[in-house]
């Protein structure tokens, strides 16, 4: 299941934010702009968990239409609870009722062997192992060094664990490398000719 990519390409899921938590916000992208869904349907779903390493076996998860509409709600709380406590906000009552719920089901159990998880529902427990991570970031130490992509035309956020914390790009192979040939072009037209 892990091999199967997306028709189009900028369905793929960017698993560049650190934490699964980040990873799961980032199935919607453009968040500035026309936002762009990377869960259209259950099966991109039960790919990503695939993908996030969070399946329970080889076989992808089957997913209903409305475990796809919850964690979909679910992925939008986790986003603003995150963006507001980078901001240093109280979030909303409704988004922390939601996360915990969602925090306080029975998570992915790791397994020795060859089948990394166990789960009886394990959907629900996937999302609960990215909400979980959430809350451990958000009421954790790494939250500081939470940032949002530099990129105007990105939205990703990502944990930063370069060594001097300065780093602006959720990628170098993303965002960064735009940027860089964004200012080689600047500075190649406003040098006087020769």
């Amino acid at each position: 299941m892990t091999g199967i990519s997306p028709a189009d390409p900028a369905l793929a899921f960017p698993f560049i934010g650190g934490r699964p938590c980040l990873d799961f916000v980032a199935t919607l992208g453009r968040r500035h702009a026309t936002p762009l869904e990377r869960l259209p349907d259950p099966a991109a779903l039960a790919r990503w968990f695939a993908e996030a390493g969070l399946a329970v076996d080889d076989e992808p998860a089957r997913v209903t239409a409305r475990e796809l509409a919850d964690a979909r709600v679910l992925r939008e709380a986790l986003y603003r609870v995150v963006r507001g406590a980078m901001a240093g906000q109280r979030p909303e009552a409704a988004d922390v009722e939601l996360v915990n719920a969602a925090a306080a089901r029975p998570d992915l159990a790791p397994q020795l062997g060859t089948q990394p998880w166990s789960a009886r529902q394990p959907v629900r427990a996937a999302l609960a192992t990215v909400a979980r991570d959430a809350v451990l970031l958000v009421r954790g130490p790494l939250l500081e060094r939470v940032k949002k992509c530099e990129n105007p035309d990105c939205s990703l956020l990502f944990l930063d664990d370069s060594q001097a914390r300065r780093r602006r790009w959720c990628s170098m192979e993303r965002c960064g490398n735009l940027a860089k040939v964004a200012g080689y072009r600047s500075r190649s037209r406003a040098a006087p000719a020769r």
